[in-house]
């Protein structure tokens, strides 16, 4: 048996999420998981949950002293988190 056309994983991977439309939920999913990584182990226990909605981050907290200062960097956070993302996957962050 022959081979004809040997092709890397990686690039078979990426062949078919593109082929599938699946890079935006994937870049939402590196978000997610970056908030942890970018903000640190302490903002992580206070962080209740995270959705991504119309492009919007939905962020409950536990705590509203995190939550007043996530507050005031929140606009040097969203060029981070997409940039860890990938792709421009939000546009302003809810703090609840």
């Amino acid at each position: 048996m022959e081979r004809k056309e040997i092709q890397k994983i990686d690039t078979l991977l990426q062949k078919f999420v593109k082929a599938n439309n699946l890079e935006r939920g994937l870049a939402e999913y590196r978000l997610i998981k970056s908030w942890s990584e970018l903000l640190g182990i302490t903002v992580a226990k206070k962080t209740k949950s995270l959705r991504i909605r119309n492009r919007k981050l939905f962020v409950t907290l536990h705590s509203s002293v995190v939550r007043n200062e996530l507050g005031m960097i929140k606009d040097s956070l969203i060029p981070k988190l997409n940039e860890a993302a990938g792709y421009h996957v939000i546009d302003d962050i809810v703090l609840k």
